[in-house]
């Protein structure tokens, strides 16, 4: 099983028993000792290799501990703290990872909740554990971006010195991703600025600030749809497509500008969703069967990083397919009237008409 595969299977237990935990013991015994074992391939019962409640002789307070130590070739390598799921992730409350980082000699630390994952190194200064991670994962909705640096850290594959020469561009590529998504989505003043002195000649007023902040606004947004838009006019080639009970077409037009609108909305709210267009070609194979049965326009695509969602009306709690395209095997859940996701393996959208009466189907479940 394949990395990538692994990860969703991890998310499914995440998804299912992630209300059921109240304690941190439970959260480790839940979903971090399988992170540790399925995901990186370190047998936990093997103390050689991880060691629970790990101590150090010397440098550390009385009685202080790291919930796990991961050994490679007889040296500490990785150390990871635990939390509830849920809690907030701060290198505040964990002190004795930063202290045991230093006399351990680890050269990563990990802090998580079971879900998220926070990955620190030592790039400020020499054995010293950073403030800010260089790398940040969250199971459930999965950056499969990050999915090849992770593999450097399984045991197979182990290849520590060759993810912290990758550490600092992570880091900063994150970070500089993060600054982006807030200035496209609220834009501020010295932002404004920089790009209103690229393209004004005059003098900027306050009343220029203003007009170009709205502005600003306003082309990012539709810099984004473009960008979108011209990756749908691939898939689609150029062409539209009519439903197979009426005479309702959708040009490819206004289903690229549909899809558009709805992906600039996603990418103010989310950093690090890659749409690809496989996953644009199966959402309109999806929306061409179900618009058979409502108007077009009540047919949206939302993507996230774990899944790309087609739902009735815009609304979380009416989907009608989620396509899991993040893996090796590609799936398309569909729901039953008890809203019960079944995933079925597709290999191309074409596949996805085999499951047409179903699709149709689920669309009434909410009208």
């Amino acid at each position: 099983m394949e990395i990538a595969d692994k990860l969703a299977s991890l998310a499914n237990k995440i998804a299912q028993q992630r209300d059921s935990i109240e304690t941190e013991e439970a959260t480790k015994n839940a979903f971090v000792m399988p992170f540790i074992s399925l995901v990186l391939g370190y047998d936990v019962f093997n103390p050689s290799e991880v060691v629970p409640e790990f101590t150090a002789d010397v440098g550390t307070k009385r009685g202080e501990k790291v919930d796990y130590a991961i050994v490679k070739d007889g040296t500490v390598q990785i150390l990871i703290e635990c939390k509830k799921i849920g809690s907030p992730l701060s290198t505040n409350h964990a002190s004795q990872l930063f202290r045991y980082f230093a006399v351990a000699h680890a050269r990563i630390a990990v802090l998580t909740d079971g879900d998220q994952y926070h990955f620190y190194t030592d790039l400020d200064a020499p054995n010293r554990m950073d403030d800010k991670p260089f790398l940040v994962l969250q199971i459930s909705d999965l950056d499969e971006a990050l999915v090849p640096e992770l593999r450097k850290l399984t045991k197979d594959t182990f290849d520590v010195e060759s993810i912290v020469s990758a550490a600092e561009e992570l880091k900063y590529i994150g970070e500089l991703k993060r600054v982006l998504a807030a200035q496209f989505s609220s834009p501020d003043a010295e932002w404004v600025k920089f790009l209103t002195g690229r393209v004004y000649t005059g003098s900027i007023t306050q009343k220029v600030r203003d007009q170009f902040t709205v502005l600003v606004t306003k082309a990012s947004k539709q810099f984004l749809a473009d960008q979108v838009n011209d990756r749908i006019k691939a898939a689609l080639g150029g062409q539209g497509y009519t439903s197979q009970r009426d005479d309702t077409s959708v040009s490819s037009s206004d289903a690229s500008t549909h899809v558009a609108e709805a992906s600039v909305k996603d990418a103010e709210e989310h950093d690090g969703i890659t749409t690809t267009l496989e996953e644009i070609e199966a959402y309109q194979v999806v929306r061409a069967i179900a618009c058979s049965e409502v108007p077009p326009a009540r047919i949206v695509q939302r993507d996230t990083k774990s899944y790309f969602g087609v739902l009735l009306d815009d609304n979380n709690r009416k989907p009608i397919a989620r396509l899991h395209f993040n893996t090796g095997q590609k799936y398309i859940g569909l729901f039953d009237s008890e809203k019960v996701e079944t995933r079925h393996p597709i290999d191309t959208p074409d596949e996805i008409y085999q499951f047409a009466d179903h699709i149709r189907k689920s669309v009434h479940y909410y009208d």
